[in-house]
């Protein structure tokens, strides 16, 4: 880690050394004469109140007055990208010169889509989202608030191209164009997320009430993150920053007919003389869930507690935030066994002292938020530092933190509260960034990146070794725009080290010497290492102003991690028994990106395919056995073996909102999503990679009204339909049973919201409802873990299903405090 952090040094000196003294350092980062400016109507050519103006990379933001006006009074010298937006007309996005000391006239368009996006995931600096050729998707916080959802990664299921890997309603892992776990990079706020992501049976551990919206990454193509980004990137950014001089804050609640879920929030946030700050308290709970086949499902619930934030400093020099995440998690593991003359779900029960039975769950225990065994509990702690400096025409980020992640795991009903897994993950994770001065157009950011892993087992079983992980990684990206053509790439260096530890167990299968007699080996010690360059280049041509041609061609890398290198053991919630394999080769994929984008008046058309090849695809296969002979694993779980092979991904999303003018308060948005997996040089049971999303077509008829006709008491008022119909997935692994075949199904789902003023026209609160499943069909996604529990001997179905009809009502009160 020396190594790099000296570079960061390197950096800095270089940075100060575009400026020829002290003094002349100082001068360049005061702050610019006062940044002004008026927003409009560009029809009505009205003034524009409550409009927010933000500087994304400054970390500075405000809103319009009355009489469209607004004012900064601190920023730094410099060009930076400014974002005008407001609901209902279309994002404004223009280069600012902040030292030039003339007042900005903006006129913003009434909306028929969001072509103006900015993104700042993956790219050097705050960029329009047309004008980056790495494919992106940007989710706002009114489609994030419009939404049913029980965790944050739930909110994205239904952008093209994404899909989650479930465990019931408490636990969703993303899916990435059929690629997921450790492939898809999962950052908050910038900040890379560590918790044990091999797993599939634990969610992310982020408070979905602190996302305001989301920037997600389709492949490989961005390079400031490192070694597993193979899939993309998925940024999950809290809101803006508070204007100068106001305090403000929020209550939210929300309630789920289905499993009772509760959620409710309080925030608050301000900014007095650059001392910014925006604190948040979260609790959810909810019971277990209810389908038309399974009835309610038997410890499907969860609680979660969490807090986050930050406080910092905003001056003409940049800014320096202090950040907190607190996420705390206890859910229920559904194993989804059944009794054979009833067919309800059992739970084990102790008998006598040291014996366990068994039996058919009571109607009791299906109601209410009490959880059983097996259960889990996840505990994520990051504090971190977030900088920006201004150094003349070019600026530095710096950015630290510190992750722990704690997660037990509760299976024994004699002993409830000692954990039998218990991992205790720490991290230090590091990023710097120089953003050069532009040179000729070019607009070049050098940086380095990595982690330092340390993980435990302090538990009584044993699943994975410990080990500790050494991660690094330079990088460089540039840009250039050349007329109509915006240009971007670069290239990226990481190396990772993994150490795992050897571990010996005694009679009583817990740890004992290496020499103790009769002492059997449960994890063989290693080390492996991998290093790799990846690589990435495209444009973006604007060849009309409606019409915009996107290419892009990437390399990436991913190391394997932990548990396909190391793993053997099952444990409650898997559903399966896992062997690793040490001599596994890190993955490489080289991806081609082609996108299309159409936008006139009457219709938005977007066209993304992709061709992904990876070398050396790690997956987890099911063998007949745990030694492949003719014996039955100890444990009766089906056991799965880490292998690798040569993949091939090819698909595509393709979406068509028909908004015809002057109706622009109406909406049908069509979308569809589709990718093919396979294994090249393979027979049919083993041609297909597992765990791949189905085809998937969804059609949504929305109305959108800025204004109620004369009243002043309703804005922003929606309403929506959606069919969504996945296909059936006949193209699956199905060697050693591994998988079997998915039927298709169409679920349909509603919403309706506004927001509800005062005779001032002042926000009093805001009323979402949403309605998932409405006519409450019992289905299974591909991607559900559950849907491999045991079968039903009474229905003859296997498994477990999804959640079924479920209504959320949510509530957004905003808190004024001057």
């Amino acid at each position: 880690m020396t190594r790099y952090l000296i570079f960061v040094g390197l950096l800095a000196q270089s940075a100060f050394a575009q400026t020829t003294t002290p003094a002349a350092s100082v001068a360049r980062a005061t702050a610019s004469p006062p940044v002004t400016g008026r927003v409009t109507d560009a029809d009505t050519h009205e003034a524009l109140p409550g409009v927010t103006v933000l500087f994304q990379d400054l970390r500075q933001a405000t809103a319009t007055g009355s009489d469209g006006r607004f004012s900064f009074s601190n920023l730094p010298r410099g060009r930076f990208l400014v974002q005008v937006r407001s609901l209902g007309y279309t994002t404004l996005v223009r280069t600012v010169d902040t030292g030039s000391g003339q007042p900005l006239e903006l006129a913003l368009m009434p909306a028929t889509t969001e072509i103006g996006q900015v993104v700042v995931t993956g790219v050097s600096a705050a960029t329009e989202m047309r004008r980056s050729p790495i494919p992106t998707t940007i989710i706002s916080n009114k489609e994030l608030s419009q939404r049913a959802s029980t965790n944050a990664v739930d909110a994205l299921a239904h952008t093209p191209g994404v899909a989650q890997i479930t465990t019931g309603p408490a636990i969703s892992k993303p899916i990435i164009r059929g690629l997921g776990a450790n492939r898809v990079i999962t950052l908050n706020n910038g900040a890379k997320q560590e918790g044990q992501q091999w797993g599939d049976e634990h969610g992310i551990e982020i408070d979905q009430y602190s996302v305001d919206r989301v920037e997600i990454i389709k492949g490989p193509g961005s390079l400031l993150y490192g070694s597993d980004g193979m899939a993309g990137v998925i940024n999950f950014l809290p809101a803006d920053p508070v204007e100068e001089g106001k305090v403000m804050g929020s209550i939210s609640a929300n309630y789920q007919t289905n499993n009772h879920l509760q959620g409710y929030s309080l925030m608050n946030a301000g900014n007095r003389n650059g001392l910014n700050w925006l604190v948040r308290g979260t609790g959810k709970v909810a019971g277990p869930y209810r389908n038309p086949y399974d009835g309610r499902v038997f410890n499907s619930g969860f609680r979660e507690l969490d807090a986050n934030g930050y406080v910092g400093l905003n001056k003409s020099w940049g800014f320096s935030h202090l950040t907190f995440n607190s996420f705390n998690q206890e859910l229920g593991l559904t194993e989804g066994d059944r009794d054979e003359e009833t067919g309800r779900f059992l739970k084990d029960v102790g008998v006598g002292s040291d014996a366990v039975a068994a039996v058919p769950v009571s109607s009791s225990d299906l109601r209410g938020y009490g959880l059983s065994v097996p259960r889990q509990q996840v505990n994520h702690l990051r504090i971190g530092t977030d900088n920006n400096f201004i150094l003349g025409q070019s600026r530095l980020t710096l950015n630290v933190g510190w992750q722990q992640n704690l997660r037990r795991e509760f299976g024994d009903v004699l002993a409830p509260n000692e954990p039998e897994l218990y991992f205790q993950l720490h991290t230090v994770d590091y990023a710097a960034r120089y953003f050069l001065p532009e040179t000729n157009g070019w607009n070049t950011t050098l940086g380095v990146s990595g982690q330092v892993q340390q993980n435990r087992n302090k538990g009584v079983e044993f699943l994975i070794p410990a080990y500790r992980l050494f991660d690094g990684g330079v990088f460089g990206v540039t840009k250039k725009t050349i007329g109509k053509l915006d240009l971007s790439g670069g290239l990226r260096y990481d190396i990772r080290r993994i150490k795992a530890e050897a571990l010996y167990l005694g009679a009583d299968e817990q740890p004992v010497p290496a020499d103790t007699p009769g002492a059997e080996t449960k994890f063989g010690s290693f080390t492996s290492t991998f290093r790799n360059v990846s690589g990435s280049a495209g444009g973006a041509f604007n060849a009309t102003d409606d019409l915009t041609l996107k290419a892009n061609v990437s390399r990436g890398f991913r190391a394997p991690n932990i548990a396909e290198l190391g793993s053997n053991g099952q444990h409650e919630g898997t559903i399966r028994y896992e062997i690793g394999e040490p001599n596994l080769r890190a993955e490489v994929s080289t991806q081609l990106d082609a996108g299309v984008s159409y936008t006139t008046q009457h219709i938005s058309l977007n066209v993304d395919a992709f061709h992904n090849r990876i070398n050396h695809y790690i997956f987890p296969s099911r063998l007949a056995t745990a030694s492949g002979a003719d014996s039955i694993a100890a444990t009766g779980d089906p056991v799965f073996r880490y292998g690798q092979g040569d993949a091939r991904l090819v698909g595509g999303e393709v979406s068509l909102d028909i908004h015809p003018h002057p109706l622009d308060w109406l909406h049908f948005e069509n979308t569809f999503s589709m990718v093919r997996a396979t294994q090249l040089n393979q027979p049919d049971s083993t041609h297909y990679l597992p765990f791949i999303p189905a085809n998937r077509f969804q059609s949504e008829l929305r109305v959108n009204f800025r204004k109620v006709g004369q009243s002043q008491h309703l804005a922003n008022l929606y309403a929506s339909f959606l069919v969504e119909h996945t296909f059936a997935q006949d193209r699956f692994y199905s060697a050693y049973s591994t998988e079997t075949r998915t039927p298709g199904y169409t679920l349909c789902n509603a919403g309706l919201g506004a927001d509800v003023r005062n005779a001032k026209a002042q926000p009093l609160f805001s009323l979402y409802l949403a309605a998932n499943n409405l006519f409450d069909v019992g289905y299974q996604s591909h991607l559900s873990r559950l849907k491999y529990a045991d079968v039903n001997n009474v229905t003859g179905r296997r498994g477990v299903f999804n959640m079924g009809r479920n209504v959320s009502v949510k509530l957004v009160v905003p808190l004024a405090f001057n």
